[in-house]
């Protein structure tokens, strides 16, 4: 599904992968974010996705010019949780409204998994 802009001009189509490609560079700048997650579909095992592959691990519904974003992620262990999903939902909601201009209704975080480092 895309959103289309008519004016004076012609015509703009922004399509959800678009979307999804602005979210998923906007999340890996954020402090806390190890990567995105990608649940397998016939073992359920979850893995860590690349951040530059990230773009699988979130879903863009589109209604009514209005944005759902859902993002799947794997955090550091020590970072809090809370703060780390806050800065995902605030960051990924400016970066996405600002280059789009369309508007962003609801972001879910869900955190599939914490990673320990070495």
């Amino acid at each position: 599904m895309s959103v289309t802009y008519n004016n004076n001009d012609g015509k703009v189509i922004i399509d959800k992968e678009v979307i999804k490609k602005i979210a998923g560079y906007g999340a890996k700048e954020c402090y806390g974010l190890v990567g995105m997650a990608s649940k397998n579909k016939a073992t359920g095992i979850v893995e860590l996705l690349s951040l530059f592959d990230s773009n699988r691990g979130i879903n863009v519904q589109i209604e009514d010019d209005l944005v759902y974003i859902e993002l799947f992620v794997i955090v550091q262990y020590g970072t809090k949780i809370s703060v780390v999903a806050n800065n995902l939902i605030e960051k990924v909601k400016y970066d996405v409204e600002m280059q789009t201009g369309l508007k962003v209704k609801k972001i879910s975080v869900n955190i599939q998994g914490v990673r320990v480092s070495k």
